[in-house]
């Protein structure tokens, strides 16, 4: 097993990460001051069928354990069921010391982090992501629900006590999956750490190559580029806009096509290649935006949708949590492992998205 440790302003954790990694679950529990009273697991339907009985199991503790289970998908993550959670939490008693375990993808960690950063003012929390998308969401202590006017808007930052990383708990996931998780590790491996970024397309040629070993090797480089991007700015006043890349076009994709109807890392990929495309445009230089592109389509992500109005998009990315003053302001690649945020006006957006749309469909 390995262990990552994560060091933000407001609190120390670990990410224990390996094939046996939810055995620490129990310790980490009764390890904890004050004394954790009861405890809240949080999941969706298609991941407590998989894998809620073993946690229960696991947790071999005197303590009252209830559960909280909410349909699957990212339309889910929404008010009426963060409410819903809310008042179960109150009906069963949990107070102060109580604990909420996130057992999920990254909508579970997002909702589940919500209610524990807003239950009486703030309870502790752990993160148990099934997923490989969840390597970025369950670390670092953002935390959201989404409004129809846009995702993740409604949220805070609130770091959980540790992440529990039980790579086996990932077996269970379809393709569209994995490949949605891996999105984020690339984008990693873009901002920050260009070792990782030769290492993935020399060992990971196809999405089944990704398991075991590779799996936990890959976890092992992604996790610390956003660790350590998130102990310089925990809250996103600087450098942690840079772990947006791919974010403004995608969010916008996601909220576009309605939730659930494109997944976060497939639109994250378009959002990447469009950055790429509109880094060569603003820096003028070749920064691989076809060869990348080549890169992508053999793992299965998908073009951009070529049916959707352009000017709409605009307006959407205009709502982005990183816009300042109406102006879109977008993360762009100086080069592979070095970004930067860059204000980009209306026009030079809706030209980009015009040609990108062009170009995509012509490779």
């Amino acid at each position: 097993m390995k262990t990552i440790q994560i060091q933000t302003g407001s609190k120390q954790y670990n990410v224990y990460v390996g094939n046996h990694a939810l055995l620490q679950l129990s310790k980490i529990i009764e390890n904890m001051k004050p004394a954790v009273s009861n405890i809240l697991l949080i999941s969706d339907e298609t991941v407590a069928s998989f894998h809620l009985d073993e946690v229960k199991n696991t947790l071999q503790l005197e303590k009252d354990v209830f559960s909280f289970v909410i349909p699957s998908g990212e339309k889910e993550k929404s008010f009426e069921n963060y409410y819903a959670v809310q008042t179960f939490a109150l009906e069963k008693g949990l107070d102060r010391h109580s604990l909420i375990i996130a057992l999920g993808g990254g909508m579970i960690g997002d909702l589940a982090g919500f209610v524990a950063a807003t239950f009486m003012r703030g309870i502790r929390f752990v993160q148990v992501p099934t997923t490989l998308l969840a390597h970025d969401s369950a670390v670092g202590g953002k935390v959201a629900i989404n409004h129809p006017l846009g995702k993740n808007m409604i949220g805070a930052f609130h770091q959980p006590e540790a992440v529990i990383y039980h790579t086996p708990f990932l077996n269970s996931l379809p393709e569209k999956e994995w490949r949605s998780g891996f999105a984020e590790v690339i984008k990693h491996s873009f901002i920050g750490d260009v070792e990782l970024y030769h290492w993935l397309r020399e060992e990971v040629k196809t999405l089944t190559d990704l398991r075991d070993d590779k799996l936990i090797y890959t976890l092992q480089r992604a996790i610390p580029v956003k660790a350590k991007i998130v102990a310089e700015d925990e809250t996103e006043k600087g450098v942690r806009a840079y772990l947006n890349f791919g974010h403004t076009l995608g969010h916008a994709l996601e909220k576009e096509m309605g939730y659930g109807n494109i997944t976060h890392g497939d639109g994250v990929a378009i959002g990447m290649l469009f950055a790429i495309f509109l880094s060569e445009q603003i820096y003028e230089k070749d920064l691989q935006y076809r060869e990348i592109k080549r890169w992508f389509t053999a793992y299965g992500y998908p073009n951009m949708p070529s049916k959707l109005d352009v000017n709409r998009l605009v307006q959407v990315m205009k709502q982005d949590k990183k816009a300042n003053g109406g102006t879109i302001r977008m993360v762009l690649m100086q080069e592979i492992g070095v970004v930067d945020v860059v204000s980009i006006s209306d026009e030079t957006v809706r030209m980009a998205l015009e040609a990108f749309q062009r170009e995509e469909e012509s490779i």
